[in-house]
């Protein structure tokens, strides 16, 4: 009886032809690139929790970086194993700031003022447990679109409880209808054409009167404001002390992680004012990589916390947070 099962067996599976590898790997369907998991991650610094949320990725042409030759731009990304199909990577971040007694939000990401590729902050927070009624700041530190688009859409505030602030420089230079006569006719149309994009996404708040400005000396819900004028005439950065460490979110001191660090004297295009934006850089890097300080960047690879590192006081270098679950 047995053998006859196991002659039955051995026929039955001679039927079935052996296949190999690559015909295996054949028969497997072609797995297509997924969406990746909700962007955001938690921070505890002390007794103040931050979330970093991933407004999307975006890509910046090589020649948008001032005095360097394009050639080193490529060389610099391809030590540090950049991708480079499609430009110079940066992300947009955003950060929500739970601090016990406030919830506050520092930039807003561009919703759809870039297009379909960004605008993921608000479902980010929400995925990470808040709601957006619950936030009941925003802290710009300036008013370039992929910053301040966030904050509304369709002439409708996402964050219906909050007040949103940013410097008094800054606002003058975008919201004074005379200063568009102050720039060279070459740059008037793009200049006006931002100015539209602010003026639609904080009309909510100015019709509330939650939209209100600061200078240098000023703290708003316990941060401190730092001129780092240059990427824009009004552009400002903030400190959080904390318990444990200082926390420093530092708007658009830098764009790129890769070419920026390796050579932190290069102005980019989206510069107001280039020399005064590389002077801001070297002098704010220089800072923060003896002061230690904990760095939340929107331009740096997600989720754009960590700190800035120096071997010689020249080129600094990039140090993500360590993953912790």
């Amino acid at each position: 009886m047995k053998k006859t099962a196991l002659l039955f067996s051995a026929s039955l599976l001679s039927s079935f032809p052996l296949l190999s590898h690559a015909e295996i790997a054949q028969t497997l369907p072609i797995i297509e690139k997924q969406k990746q998991v909700s962007g955001y991650y938690q921070y505890q610094a002390g007794d103040v929790q931050i979330t970093a949320l991933l407004d999307g990725t975006n890509f910046m042409s090589p020649k948008l970086f001032q005095n360097i030759h394009e050639k080193e731009v490529h060389e610099i990304l391809k030590k540090y194993y950049a991708d480079q199909d499609k430009g110079v990577q940066t992300s947009i971040n955003a950060f929500l700031v739970n601090t016990g007694h406030s919830l506050v939000l520092v930039d807003s990401g561009a919703a759809s003022c870039f297009g379909a590729h960004l605008g993921s902050v608000l479902s980010n927070l929400k995925a990470s447990g808040y709601q957006p009624e619950q936030v009941d700041t925003i802290l710009l530190t300036h008013l370039h679109p992929d910053h301040v688009c966030g904050i509304s859409q369709n002439a409708v505030a996402n964050f219906p409880n909050a007040t949103v602030y940013v410097s008094n420089d800054e606002a003058n230079y975008w919201l004074n209808p005379k200063q568009v006569n102050k720039l060279p006719k070459e740059k008037q149309a793009g200049y006006l054409g931002t100015v539209e994009k602010i003026k639609q996404a904080i009309a909510p708040y100015q019709a509330k009167q939650r939209f209100k400005t600061y200078q240098l000396g000023d703290q708003v819900q316990g941060f401190k404001v730092i001129n780092t004028a240059g990427h824009t005439p009004g552009h400002f950065s903030y400190e959080l002390k904390t318990k444990d460490e200082t926390v420093v979110f530092i708007g658009d001191i830098v764009h790129s992680h890769t070419v920026q660090f390796d050579k932190p004297e290069t102005a980019i295009d989206y510069d107001i004012d280039p020399k005064k934006a590389v002077q801001t850089r070297l002098k704010q890097f220089a800072e923060y990589a003896t002061g230690r300080q904990t760095i939340a960047a929107p331009h740096l690879p997600f989720p754009g916390i960590g700190h800035i590192y120096s071997a010689d006081g020249k080129s600094y270098q990039w140090i993500p947070v360590h993953f912790k679950d």
